[in-house]
């Protein structure tokens, strides 16, 4: 996590690239328990549309399970 505002986070994901996470896409939009982004947090993401500039991403437990399911990698 490099950048935090009220409306997402910019990241820059391994590898040197960087994306945004919406702020609907993480899991304290969704779970009063879950700690909101921080920069320096790191995260688990998923690539939800490359061709958006700068890639949009999240990181919800249940989009990462549906990339894993297309992928046809459940572990």
């Amino acid at each position: 996590m490099v950048a935090v505002a009220g409306v997402g986070a910019k990241v820059q994901v391994d590898g040197g690239g960087s994306g945004f996470i919406d702020q609907v896409k993480h899991l304290c939009w969704w779970d009063d328990n879950a700690a909101p982004p921080q920069i320096g947090d790191r995260l688990h993401v998923v690539v939800l549309d490359a061709d958006r500039d700068p890639p949009r991403l999240s990181a919800l437990p249940g989009d990462i399970d549906i990339a894993r399911r297309l992928r046809g990698n459940d572990a």
